[in-house]
Parts: C-alpha cells; sequence; structure tokens
C-alpha cells in the first residue's frame, strides 16, 4: 500500500514538475494606449523581441506586430526596449 502511495505522488510530482513552463527572458507588458513594450535582454535580436510581442498580440485577437520604436534603456539586464503596435 505504501508502495502504491509512494508512487502516485512521485508520478504526480513528475508530472507537474514536467507542465511548469520556464520564464520568458523578456519583459512584456500593455500599455494604456494599447502599444505593447518588450524590454529585451542583452543576447536577443530584434526579431527574437518581435516573436515575444506577436505572442502577446495574439492574447489580443491581432495577427500582426510592428515596430514602431526601440530605445537604449540604463538597465543592464534589459540594455533594449521596443514598442510595438499590435495590427490585424
Amino acid at each position: 500500500m505504501k508502495t502504491i502511495y509512494l508512487t502516485v505522488i512521485i508520478i504526480v510530482s513528475l508530472s507537474l514538475l514536467a507542465c511548469g513552463t520556464p520564464p520568458s527572458q523578456f519583459g512584456v507588458y500593455r500599455q494604456s494606449d494599447g502599444m505593447i513594450g518588450v524590454h529585451s535582454p542583452k543576447s536577443a535580436t530584434q526579431e527574437e523581441a518581435q516573436v515575444a510581442a506577436m505572442e502577446e498580440c495574439k492574447k489580443l485577437g491581432k495577427r500582426t506586430a510592428t515596430v514602431l520604436e526601440s530605445r537604449q534603456t540604463v538597465n543592464d539586464r534589459f540594455p533594449v526596449t521596443y514598442l510595438y503596435r499590435c495590427g490585424n
């Protein structure tokens, strides 16, 4: 009985660990004017930042993300911020 109980606990624990999503390397946020902001890490390219913005636009029911602005920041972890507008 203890073996079955222990086996069930191990299976449930491993399945929960397998379903965990690793945290994104990008800081993605929505602005009040509808634009999507993406804080990009040092190692990322603009194309990778656009993929992160596209994922956020898809949550809003939009199909495209167009970059409007990129700016340098003083943050060591996220040195570049991109602003995107979602469109159909």
